[in-house]
């Protein structure tokens, strides 16, 4: 009688975590919609575009993939602390960044994140990349192709170095999932069919690919 009345125990708690665990991102989707948030992003996917004119409609970033991309404790900070992650505004060559992104409290920032990390894409294998300070990756980021031409990254002595244009890549260990750069370099159109950045398919091998995405990944 002690046994069933465990297993009746243990199967009410599996089934009241497991409707939780359902309701938590249902629940961020709600504060995502409620917040205004998907006036400027959107979780559905795969990407849509397929012009120019539909890429500069776009008022922020995609989400669709968000649980591949980024890390939950950055983007949960990042959600009541939010720091312009793009030195220029979005879809700008020229316009400073006004750095004016809503912030949220924690609660709410939270529930939203984990519905983000619910976002995710079949494209990005797990376990593919660990972060590691990769010669041959920083010799193509920094010479054979010029990130830094485009991209924010850490120099020496906690120097800033790199252009505007492009996303920044400072603390890129802490904000991006180490899988979804060397996804991304793989087959980037996946993710954003119009972008700026180059293709680099039959430029570089997967391996340097590879080389790359661990030297990025270890960016403070």
């Amino acid at each position: 009688m002690k046994l069933y009345a465990l297993l009746l125990s243990v199967t009410a708690l599996f089934f009241s975590y497991s409707v939780f665990a359902a309701a938590a991102p249902a629940d961020g989707e709600k504060l995502f919609n409620s917040n205004g948030c998907q006036s400027c992003h959107y979780t559905a996917g795969p990407a849509k575009e397929k012009t120019i004119a539909d890429q500069l409609a776009k008022k922020g970033p995609e989400l669709w993939y968000a649980g591949s991309k980024f890390q939950a404790p950055w983007l949960t900070a990042w959600l009541q602390d939010p720091q312009p992650i793009r030195p220029l505004a979005y879809n700008s060559l020229v316009d400073k960044n006004p750095g004016n992104h809503s912030k949220l409290a924690a609660a709410d920032a939270s529930q939203i994140a984990e519905f983000l990390m619910s976002l995710t894409s079949a494209d990005v294998e797990a376990g593919v990349i660990k972060p590691k300070k990769n010669p041959k990756g920083r010799l193509i980021f920094n010479k054979k192709m010029p990130c830094g031409g485009c991209h924010q990254y850490p120099g020496r002595k906690g120097k800033i170095m790199g252009g505007m244009s492009g996303p920044s890549l400072l603390h890129a260990k802490q904000r991006l999932n180490p899988d979804w750069i060397y996804a991304y370099m793989l087959n980037p159109k996946t993710f954003k069919p119009i972008k700026m950045m180059p293709v680099f398919a039959g430029i570089l091998s997967e391996k340097d690919m590879k080389s790359v995405s661990a030297y990025v990944a270890n960016f403070d």
